[in-house]
């Protein structure tokens, strides 16, 4: 009995070894002053002020293991960039728990303002005015890096990002994309152990993009560091991420594998027809709703539970060259998820989740 209990402790000792993040409850409420239009509703305003309550973050819980690459997805207003901003310490919550590295980010201590990196596809962190190596340099003297560490990073990241020749330029002459890169590198100079990127290929072109997604996967999997990525780009999260975690109305409503969303908030198939003649039947609706008609092929959105029925009965009826039976695209399914968090009814996804799994 004994040994049993010492394997459990050691085992719940390993399992919290491994946890990077770890989040408990987490929440945070706004209480935000609500200005009535008017003079005569400001001048009330004055005496009297009226609040309204916004939850950001409705009791989170997550644990994020060492060497993960985690996609944290939702519609804005969400409650990711607010996540973000408590797991970075930026801001304090309203209750729960959560901790970093062993840390809790709201403490600010230094010792773990070394080891994370924020990095926001909106906020510049780096000087506009000045060339980006300038900033860099700050930073080395900002962290304490050993001044070879510090040469040796610097030299590794503006190769892996191809932006040498750029290090003399002022920052504010950079493209997007080329701004991007040097932000990563300033916020990779200190090594972190854990990076929280927020949108980090917001407003890039497809190169660009695709550029910055090579770099991360590269990245993570040599320095195995953790990685909490928000973006509204689906190609960014098929490119890097094995696990998505999804937030709507400040909670979590699925937390799992990219495959995983399809199967349990799609209640559709994709039905594609390549009929024998350009000829196409004029009874196809009653199957399923047409979403794509290219004579003699066609496409049909058709409920999960009736694709056998169907796909049989047009089978029987007409003469057909091929098929083939797909899921919804990822990207149509979370659309759909988000517009239904957007309506304010993310318990229809929550059901869906616990009724899925």
């Amino acid at each position: 009995m004994q040994s049993s209990l010492l394997g459990s402790r050691s085992l719940n000792s390993y399992n919290r070894a491994m946890e990077t993040i770890c989040i408990e409850g987490l929440r945070k409420t706004y209480r935000i002053y609500r200005k009535r239009e008017g003079l005569k509703a400001s001048i009330k305003g004055l005496f009297r002020r009226e609040y309204r309550t916004v939850e950001a973050v409705r009791g989170i819980d997550l644990s994020v293991d060492q060497g993960e690459f985690v996609a944290f997805l939702g519609p804005n207003g969400a409650g990711k960039t607010t996540t973000l901003k408590l797991l970075s310490g930026v801001i304090s919550p309203t209750s729960g728990t959560a901790r970093v590295l062993g840390h809790i980010p709201w403490r600010r201590e230094n010792a773990y303002r070394r080891r994370f990196a924020l990095v926001m596809g909106q906020k510049n962190q780096l000087w506009w005015d000045l060339p980006a190596q300038e900033s860099f340099r700050l930073h080395q003297q900002i962290y304490r890096i050993d001044p070879h560490d510090f040469a040796t990073r610097r030299d590794e990241l503006v190769d892996l990002l191809e932006v040498r020749q750029l290090l003399g330029q002022p920052v504010r002459e950079l493209s997007l994309g080329e701004r991007m890169k040097m932000e990563l590198i300033a916020a990779l100079l200190h090594s972190p152990e854990v990076l929280f990127l927020d949108e980090p290929t917001i407003g890039l072109d497809v190169v660009a993009q695709h550029n910055i997604q090579n770099f991360l996967r590269y990245y993570q999997q040599l320095k195995k560091i953790s990685i909490l990525l928000t973006s509204h780009y689906m190609k960014d999260v098929v490119a890097l991420c094995n696990r998505v975690v999804i937030v709507a109305q400040g909670v979590i409503i699925h937390d799992g594998s990219l495959a995983g969303i399809v199967d349990r908030f799609s209640g559709h198939k994709v039905i594609t027809l390549q009929f024998a003649d350009h000829n196409l039947p004029h009874d196809l609706e009653k199957y399923g709703e047409i979403i794509e008609e290219q004579p003699p092929r066609i496409k049909l959105r058709v409920e999960k539970q009736n694709v056998t029925s169907s796909l049989g009965a047009i089978l029987q009826r007409h003469p057909i060259e091929d098929v083939s039976v797909e899921d919804l695209p990822l990207e149509q399914v979370i659309a759909e998820m988000f517009s239904i968090a957007r309506q304010g009814h993310p318990h229809e996804l929550e059901t869906s989740s616990t009724s899925d799994s």
